[in-house]
């Protein structure tokens, strides 16, 4: 309970400890992955929604920039180190707010870590939602994976703590007559 209370009592402590957590689940999952399918492989777990795959990815989101693994590993550790020295213009006073930040740090150091591992130098994206048609053919949302959702939670977290903020700030501006 001592160390928890320790890890816990500062807010940049929350945010690391968020971090350190959705870090070590990207990479966790990311290694049961390796361990269970060869590269291009899927295993379908629910015929005709959901796979779990394993697919490498040099792009960004969506496959964007594919082939250019190094300047997106540099574009991550830039964003982390403006993300870190920016995180205080941010409503990061909230338990909401560091979770957020400690999200989008942890994702995107877990992606970092894969385009940077020798032998990887892709970030790998195993979970596949999908559709099948009539015809047999696909249509899905690009596979993502732990590090990905961490990163677009966080970041949706981030758009929430601020439109509260904000709103909570104008209405104690302006209070409505009556």
């Amino acid at each position: 309970m001592r160390l928890a209370q320790t890890l816990l009592r500062t807010p940049n402590r929350r945010i690391a400890v968020m971090a350190v957590l959705v870090f070590a689940l990207d990479q966790l999952t990311k290694f049961i992955v390796l361990q269970l399918l060869g590269k291009g492989q899927e295993r379908v777990i629910l015929d005709g929604f959901f796979k779990f795959v394993h697919w490498g990815n040099t792009g960004a989101a969506w496959s964007m920039f594919r082939g250019n693994n190094e300047l997106l590993a540099i574009v991550a550790l830039m964003a982390l180190v403006v993300l870190f020295l920016a995180r205080n213009h941010f409503d990061t006073r909230t338990r909401l707010g560091q979770l957020a930040f400690g999200m989008i740090f942890g994702g995107i150091a877990g992606n970092l870590t894969d385009r940077l591992l020798p032998g990887r130098q892709q970030v790998i994206d195993f979970i596949y939602f999908y559709l099948r048609r009539q015809g047999g053919e696909e249509i899905g949302f690009p596979a993502f994976n732990v590090a990905d959702s961490g990163i677009c939670i966080g970041v949706a977290l981030v758009f929430w703590v601020t439109w509260r903020s904000e709103h909570s700030a104008k209405a104690v501006e302006t209070p409505e007559a009556q």
